[in-house]
């Protein structure tokens, strides 16, 4: 038993589904705060159904690229290329889980379920195969992967409108996708190059990707700035004072990580750059979410 969940862990990505369903949640209770309570059913159901279809969407990713896992140290060991799991137990846990999460966010309502069916899709069989043919995959899987912030956000409604809100949300979210799977692709360019990915602008560890790198860094900072300049209809900005400067502070930051990863254009400068994007973006939602609560 203990095996099996240790390989399930591998075959859903864990962390990388936790961290979806950390986006969503924040901008869920963002969300609900827009209407004056939180809906902790909602919550609940969101919470699983996210859970269960980004599951999906990361095993159908590993079934595809089941070939290509045995080639690189770091997937060697994922259940499928090790011989823990067939492909068919892989296919039927991850038929289930997006069919189950995908009714689960239904419920909430028909937007929230078909924004997380179109990014199951979007993920598996769109970005997943064009990463061995072109660096625009990192555009394509951006959009799945900024996905989780607009479906956390309308989950919270019974029936949700377009607004400036969840936009700003997604934005952000996208913006950051690109310095953030840039730094990986660097780091792990040695290993994609052995399955033959194509992940880096330029495809190599030269220094227009790391200047293409750079840049989208410097573009996050007014993004993510831009709940300060959004105001509701009660007069408060989205994003107060609180979040303005820390977010300005963390973009800098992150900047001159950007910039440290062009001046030398090592893996030690591309890791400090990928840990600094790991802990980016929840302390952005994090400090909006409060920001957003305490008015």
């Amino acid at each position: 038993m203990r095996k099996f969940i240790s390989d399930f862990n591998k075959l859903i990505k864990l962390r990388l589904t936790l961290t979806v369903v950390f986006s969503a949640s924040i901008c869920f209770l963002m969300g609900s705060k827009m209407q004056g309570e939180i809906n902790w059913l909602n919550w609940a159901i969101l919470t699983i159904g996210g859970f269960l279809v980004t599951g999906a969407a990361n095993g159908f990713n590993e079934i595809i690229e089941k070939d290509l896992d045995k080639l690189m140290k770091r997937t060697m060991d994922r259940p499928i290329p090790s011989g823990h799991m067939t492909t068919g137990q892989a296919l039927v846990l991850s038929l289930i889980m997006g069919i189950g999460g995908t009714y689960l966010l239904l419920r909430l309502n028909f937007p929230t379920g078909v924004l997380a069916l179109f990014s199951i899709f979007l993920y598996a069989f769109v970005y997943t195969p064009m990463k061995r043919k072109s660096p625009i995959a990192v555009f394509i899987g951006a959009i799945p992967g900024a996905l989780p912030p607009l479906i956390g956000y309308f989950a919270a409604f019974h029936e949700p409108r377009i607004s400036w809100i969840p936009v700003i949300l997604f934005l952000i979210q996208f913006v950051w996708q690109f310095p953030h799977f840039w730094a990986i692709a660097w780091v792990l360019d040695e290993d994609y190059k052995r399955a033959g990915f194509r992940l880096l602008p330029t495809t190599k560890q030269d220094k227009i990707s790391a200047f293409i790198t750079l840049l989208s860094t410097l573009i996050l900072i007014p993004v993510s700035l831009m709940p300060t300049r959004y105001f509701m209809p009660s007069g408060d900005a989205f994003g107060g004072t609180v979040y303005g400067i820390i977010a300005l502070v963390a973009g800098l930051y992150f900047l001159w990580q950007a910039i440290q990863l062009f001046l030398r254009q090592d893996v030690p400068s591309a890791k400090k750059l990928m840990y600094t994007s790991f802990f980016y973006l929840p302390l952005l939602q994090l400090t909006l979410l409060f920001d957003f609560i305490i008015k």
